[in-house]
């Protein structure tokens, strides 16, 4: 079985760390990368591994890929800290190390628990991404903070949920909101992408009824419609915010 190292950057992950490092015991090696917790992160994640380095942050790909750079075995599994991986899954992770023959990566799928519920609609579920893969064979790319697993190779996908606990509550995602769009206008500014009027009025509302509708957001109910509105703000909020950038610099 070829060995298994985990690597999860954190930054104030109190609430969610423990839970996330109790659920990759299994792992042969576990590698934390702190960017300035003030909340006793650090001393959490001292109790399940040796392996904590505090450093700055650098944006989310360099990070994640710090954190693989610092691994000692080839094999990676990527996770954030307020995700957790189940017993279905560890099982399929525990089958694919030992597969004679594996591909180059494999994606899971994140199931996300909002405002008391699991949301299984919105755009939300099924989410596949790549997080367990051959160093040699991938690494971390995108761009600021839509960051993604890039794979050279072969690419195959495992049973079993990532679950994830991404928002406290509305305020937080809010505020999440609001950070990560921020990040995204900039970006867009630096690839020389511009915003105007018609993209303010007509693609929140192309993206309400994409997840509401087409993705079937109102089968998860009242959380359910929270998230499309939402996501719909988070599209008016980063053209607005790339539309000012343009207004300042002209």
């Amino acid at each position: 079985m070829r060995k298994l190292s985990v690597t999860i950057i954190a930054k104030n992950e109190a609430d969610n760390l423990e839970r996330c490092l109790t659920s990759v015991r299994f792992a042969d090696e576990i590698v934390v990368l702190d960017s300035g917790s003030t909340d006793g992160t650090v001393e959490i994640a001292r109790r399940f591994t040796e392996r904590v380095v505090e450093t700055d942050w650098p944006g989310h790909v360099k990070q994640k890929q710090r954190a693989v750079d610092a691994a000692t075995h080839d094999w990676i599994l990527s996770l954030d800290a307020d995700e957790e991986v189940t017993p279905e899954l560890a099982d399929s992770i525990r089958a694919a190390l030992a597969d004679p023959n594996p591909p180059d990566a494999y994606e899971l799928t994140r199931k996300v628990y909002y405002l008391g519920r699991w949301i299984e609609h919105c755009g939300w579920y099924p989410e596949w991404r790549v997080r367990l893969f051959d160093r040699r064979k991938a690494h971390w790319g995108g761009y600021d903070p839509h960051d993604q697993v890039i794979c050279d190779g072969r690419v195959a996908r495992l049973r079993g949920d990532l679950h994830h606990y991404s928002y406290r509550n509305m305020t937080h995602h809010l505020s999440r909101i609001n950070e990560y769009t921020t990040i995204m206008a900039d970006e867009y500014a630096k690839k020389g992408r511009r915003a105007s009027l018609a993209d303010m009025i007509f693609r929140p509302g192309f993206n309400f009824f994409k997840k509401y509708i087409l993705q079937r957001g109102f089968l998860d109910g009242a959380p359910g419609f929270v998230i499309c509105v939402l996501a719909s703000y988070y599209v008016f909020l980063k053209y607005a915010k790339l539309w000012e950038r343009q207004r300042s610099a002209s």
